[in-house]
């Protein structure tokens, strides 16, 4: 069986500390990893200092150049790291696969936006003093970025820390989850092939207490995590770093009115809750429907979920695999049944089929279950109805999260209150909060994080401005 070393100055470093990769389906060891300890981190860090130093001397179409190259290899590596995400993370086939498109367009965005990095010109004449002087604002690399990723996004979310980071002239650390290092790993080989400095091609595989150590780290000036809320606010508190972005946990919610189009909002939230089993942060987890069409919306929501294929994820005609591990399924199938307890009624699934949590709908819950108040991370879903639009909006609100939410009604004006007073990152008209493209503005606010993904803005967030004024 193959051991995976970890990279440090784009040189392959091996140590006795490993740890199994596992298959979230067979729950076969597919691979062993090295462990950074302590004196990797070490070298990891000083090392990307000298990196960053040499990416902020690089002129931007260079470092254009190179990401177009990577975006590139990235293209012709599509079948590889799809296999390698369907064997580490258990996301389904053609999940995987458009993991990878994603990916690649990712980078193509960074290498866009690496050459529109503005200077803006500050007028000096309002004041007598600034007479004749000229004065621009310069925006500058940060300096050495620690890029913390998570298991679901094992390709992509690399991509959205790492490119814009290398696009603004930074340096890169990047830590990928212990469940799937594999893919980040294989990230790190192709920035090689693509030409970027030794110095600037960091891949840490380690324990989250040496994680921890390098987000203490003084010489890290930028931390970009995207996980759970506890450990990403955490992190913050400790972090020394001047730039902090946390991309972190919800509880998505999805308001379907009576003039909807209920065939729409059904295929849409079908879609949004039970995606790479349910194991995205704007999975779709409360649905709240006007109570004249919440029957017919959830006969359909039903139907449409005993439809899905539950199976191997390498199968192409597979919807649903596993979760990331046994310890996460038991987890979400103990709510579950702590939510029966309780007095909620299951309508379908509520149970393990195999290694494989069966896509789940819940009726007759209430706000305080942790189905609802807490992120599930799992294919389970709640229906509640309501009212009037002005109680779901309040229910919607009704979380400590606040990521995205979807609307699905034609009337304007409720789309409009919907607009101004969810509590959120994003509101999505007749569409689910699952849905994201690369290029826009994504973070959430409450406890969902601070700061805001895309390689446009996450450059604004990975670069500082700096005045430069000239006196002729």
């Amino acid at each position: 069986m193959d051991t995976h070393p970890v990279i440090i100055g784009g040189k392959h470093h091996y140590n006795s500390t490993t740890f199994p990769v596992l298959n979230p389906y067979t729950r076969e060891t597919i691979a062993m990893v090295c462990a950074a300890g302590p004196r990797e981190v070490e070298k990891a860090v000083r090392t990307a200092e000298q990196g960053a130093i040499i990416m902020a001397a690089l002129p931007a179409w260079k470092r254009s150049e190179m990401l177009f190259r990577l975006a590139e290899l990235v293209e012709e590596e599509a079948d590889e790291l799809t296999d390698i995400i369907i064997r580490e993370g258990g996301k389904v086939r053609r999940s995987a696969a458009m993991e990878v498109v994603r990916a690649a367009k990712t980078i193509r965005l960074s290498a866009e936006e690496a050459v529109r990095i503005h200077d803006q010109v500050v007028p000096m004449d309002g004041s007598p003093q600034g007479e004749g002087r000229i004065a621009m604002i310069m925006r500058v690399p940060l300096g050495v970025v620690l890029a913390i990723t998570p298991f679901n996004l094992p390709l992509n979310q690399v991509c959205h820390k790492a490119g814009p980071a290398l696009a603004a002239g930074n340096s890169c650390i990047i830590k990928p989850s212990s469940a799937t290092p594999l893919t980040g790993l294989k990230f790190g080989e192709l920035m090689l092939r693509a030409g970027f400095p030794g110095e600037t091609v960091n891949v840490i595989p380690c324990r989250p207490d040496i994680a921890e150590s390098m987000a203490t780290d003084r010489r890290i000036a930028c931390l970009s995590f995207t996980g759970s809320s506890p450990v990403g606010w955490h992190l913050r508190a400790k972090t020394p770093a001047r730039r902090v972005i946390l991309e972190l946990g919800g509880n998505a919610a999805v308001i379907v009115h009576d003039d909807a189009d209920l065939t729409l909002a059904a295929s849409r939230i079908i879609e949004g809750a039970y995606s790479h089993a349910g194991q995205v942060c704007i999975s779709v987890q409360r649905v709240f429907v006007q109570r004249a069409v919440s029957d017919r919306l959830t006969g359909e929501l039903v139907s449409r979920c005993n439809a899905l294929t539950l199976g191997d994820p390498e199968d192409p005609a597979t919807d649903i695999g596993p979760m990331i591990n046994p310890k996460e399924t038991e987890k979400a199938i103990r709510r579950v049944k702590e939510t029966v307890k309780s007095g909620a009624e299951v309508l379908c699934g509520g149970r393990i089929s195999g290694n494989i949590l069966v896509p789940t709908i819940l009726a007759g819950t209430d706000p305080g279950m942790e189905v609802n108040c807490e992120e599930v991370f799992a294919p389970i879903l709640t229906i509640t109805p309501y009212d009037s639009f002005e109680e779901a909006v309040q229910m919607v609100n009704d979380s400590r999260f606040g990521l995205q939410a979807g609307v699905f009604t034609k009337d304007l004006a409720l789309a409009i209150h919907a607009s101004r007073f969810i509590q959120c990152g994003a509101v999505l008209v007749n569409d689910i909060p699952t849905f994201r493209i690369d290029s826009m503005p994504y973070g959430g606010v409450k406890e969902s994080g601070i700061g805001r993904e895309g390689p446009y803005f996450a450059i604004r967030e990975m670069t500082e401005e700096k005045l430069v004024i000239i006196r002729p």
